[in-house]
């Protein structure tokens, strides 16, 4: 299946050359070069990934990812020229899956293209290829419910509208109530890349994540291990 991806960057050389590099690896891609065009193009046809730059005019990235963050869940990876740690939490805190640094390799984007990809939709492939019962394919935990199958997560009904990364998260920690994932082990899982102990994506990730579910439950299911990681209780 040839998967779209929405290139976003006012600046069309960079645009142009993630485009090149995608189409070679068999990508299906459109541009943009502003928030407000890039939302008009994913209003037409949704895409399965969306590439965006945080500094453009118009619209920037930020609040573009904000307003697809109302109603949809699809990858969003964040390019920015600055490097310093709080643009990067800015980015994910608006909902953003991952971020790179501007100057990137391309064979650098493409991997990381290729494992926001694998992490979003590996759920529902796994499980409509397995023969495990229906059960299997679902944790339930006290009032929440989620669903390998569909990718879906929901407390007592009420649709939890995660990312991609947030459900790679929840599904982690809901398997095994109890146990204490360090942050290491949850970004090797989720993400399936090399830790660096400098970095702190994790810890926004489980802050959103943390938001939400606490907004449904009006209580903490997520806790904190202080020196150690996170965990579910049973």
């Amino acid at each position: 299946m040839e998967r779209r991806v929405l290139i976003v960057d006012d600046e069309r050389e960079i645009a142009d050359l993630i485009e090149i590099y995608l189409k070679n690896e068999g990508f299906s891609t459109e541009k943009a070069y502003d928030g407000e065009q890039a939302l008009a193009a994913y209003a037409k046809h949704p895409f399965d990934l969306v590439i965006l730059d945080i500094m453009m005019p118009n619209m920037d990235g930020l609040e573009a990812t904000r307003r697809l963050r109302r109603d949809q869940s699809v990858p969003i990876l964040m390019l920015s020229a600055k490097a310093e740690d709080m643009d990067k939490i800015m980015g994910l805190m608006t909902g953003a899956d991952d971020y790179m640094i501007k100057p990137f390799n391309p064979l650098e984007l493409i991997a990381r293209v290729r494992s926001l990809l694998r992490r979003t939709y590996q759920y529902g492939a796994q499980a409509e290829n397995s023969m495990d019962s229906r059960s299997e394919k679902e944790l339930r935990l006290g009032p929440l419910r989620i669903d390998k199958l569909s990718h879906t997560a929901e407390i007592e009904g009420n649709p939890l509208h995660l990312t991609s990364t947030e459900f790679g998260i929840l599904h982690l920690l809901a398997s095994q109530p109890g146990r204490v994932f360090s942050a290491e082990d949850i970004f090797q899982q989720v993400w399936k890349e090399k830790y660096f102990d400098s970095n702190n994506t994790v810890m926004v990730h489980i802050s959103k994540l943390r938001d939400k579910l606490e907004k449904e439950l009006g209580d903490k299911m997520i806790v904190t291990v202080w020196g150690v990681g996170y965990k579910i209780e049973g």
